[in-house]
């Protein structure tokens, strides 16, 4: 005999205004990651900050919001309506068994009110608190330290040019616990020991992994990893981390520093340093000065996820290693006399390589999670990279400027690797609608110099 599935709860999700392109995503990868999933039945209004989930267990609510950075709070749903009558009458058959076990004479409780898009005075916060006298409170008001807290929230939609006199949606429910979002001022860049010109944004990285499901005890691996910006956001939620890249300076932390009136990179500035800062050193596996274009690596499945962002050519330039025969101008040297020899590394295949590396060497299941410049003019679906190993999950714009983004590509390893799979984006004609980014940075520096013409254009005006 079956076991009966666990009853839905229904729960309210307050969510942060920004990134709004990324929060589904990381909501959806968070439930699959407690062992849940996202049903198609969520009341989901993708813009707005209330998101109504329904989701088996407060456990589970309370393990979404240890990790979400993409939303603030969430609540046990008790009611709701588009009007206060509706509220009210949804309230009044929300069942008392539910609502007793936080209401007991020998409680503390205190309610909050939230509005989104208009700001009430204290008078008419109270009033609205006066109107829920019908609920059966026996506990005793406690304002610093209560046991139970209660919201009501009022959407009064999207438009701060025209605002409603009444809330369009009205909410009330018992919180449950709140979001990550400290952890994008407790990561900041500004704070960091090492950082580079292309260092990741802290709410950003916790997105991306996120987005890669990192748990604790996964592997996570960055293949242009840089200052290890992004190794932090994962190494923070309990994975061992490790990376490559082909700057050796970078990765030892020596030659000019990228902070404004700095010269040179001091004995604390790399990228062991910046897990030590947070207290994460023991995840810190290593970091390898390679060229992702060519393995290191034994073959076999080492990664839970690999998490990244590839140069794209904007303020570092693509590399990877050249042959003695190429040009004697692309020799470049390193401290301490190292030399090595780049040559151009052209956008396609940089995203090429990685799907391939990531089809290889990601467990089944484990994620994928990179940038990929656009140029908004040509975007379609097609030009974004596949992989017969790789299932696309989601694909996200962050705007650049108008013309130019970046989407963060999620993929998950769903078939295992063969050698036939290798050259796969070979075939059917797959690879040529990527050539375009190519020459992302040719257009990405037409539209600003096109944009700064205008400008000049203007003020002789």
């Amino acid at each position: 005999m079956a076991l009966a599935a666990p009853a839905l709860r229904r729960y309210l999700l307050l969510l942060a205004q920004e990134h709004l392109e990324f929060r589904l995503p990381e909501i959806t990868s968070l439930l699959s990651l407690c062992g849940g999933q996202f049903s198609g039945e969520q009341e989901i209004r993708v813009n707005s900050p209330f998101w109504i989930l329904n989701i088996p267990s407060e456990e589970m609510a309370r393990g979404l919001m240890k990790r979400t950075v993409c939303a603030k709070s969430i609540f046990e749903l008790w009611g709701h309506g588009r009007s206060a009558g509706e509220l009210y009458a949804s309230l009044k058959n929300y069942p008392t068994d539910k609502m007793l076990p936080y209401l007991q004479s020998d409680s503390t409780y205190k309610v909050h009110i939230h509005t989104f898009n208009k700001t009430l005075t204290q008078a008419q916060k109270i009033k609205k608190i006066d109107a829920l006298e019908f609920l059966p409170f026996k506990g005793k008001v406690n304002l610093k330290n209560p046991e139970h807290i209660f919201w009501i929230l009022e959407d009064y939609g999207m438009n701060p040019n025209d605002v409603p006199e009444e809330p369009i949606h009205l909410y009330f429910g018992r919180w449950i616990a709140d979001g990550q979002r400290e952890l994008i001022e407790s990561y900041s860049v500004k704070k960091r020991h090492f950082i580079g010109n292309t260092s990741m944004d802290a709410c950003l990285s916790f997105i991306m992994a996120n987005h890669g499901r990192v748990k604790p005890n996964d592997i996570v691996y960055d293949p242009f990893v840089g200052t290890g910006g992004l190794l932090i956001s994962s190494a923070h939620f309990g994975a061992y981390v490790c990376g490559t890249d082909i700057d050796y300076n970078t990765i030892h932390g020596l030659g000019k520093a990228s902070r404004k009136n700095q010269k040179w990179r001091g004995p604390d500035e790399n990228i062991r340093a910046n897990l030590r800062q947070y207290g994460l050193e023991k995840y810190y596996l290593d970091a390898l000065v390679a060229d992702s274009s060519r393995t290191i690596w034994r073959k076999g499945m080492l990664f839970d996820a690999i998490i990244t962002d590839p140069p794209y050519g904007i303020r570092e330039a693509p590399r990877r290693m050249g042959s003695q025969k190429e040009t004697v101008k692309s020799v470049e040297r390193s401290t301490e006399n190292h030399f090595f020899v780049s040559s151009n590394y052209h956008l396609s295949d940089i995203f090429f390589d990685l799907l391939k590396f990531g089809a290889e060497y990601l467990v089944m299941g484990g994620r994928l999670v990179y940038w990929l410049p656009i140029y908004r003019p040509e975007y379609a679906e097609e030009i974004i990279p596949r992989h017969p190993c790789l299932k696309l999950i989601s694909n996200c714009e962050q705007m650049l400027s108008s013309h130019t983004s970046r989407r963060l590509i999620t993929m998950e390893k769903v078939k295992e690797f063969k050698d036939q799979d290798e050259n796969s984006y070979l075939v059917d004609c797959q690879y040529m609608p990527y050539r375009g980014h190519n020459s992302f940075r040719e257009k990405y520096f037409s539209g600003v110099t096109k944009r700064i013409a205008k400008e000049e254009k203007d003020n002789q005006k």
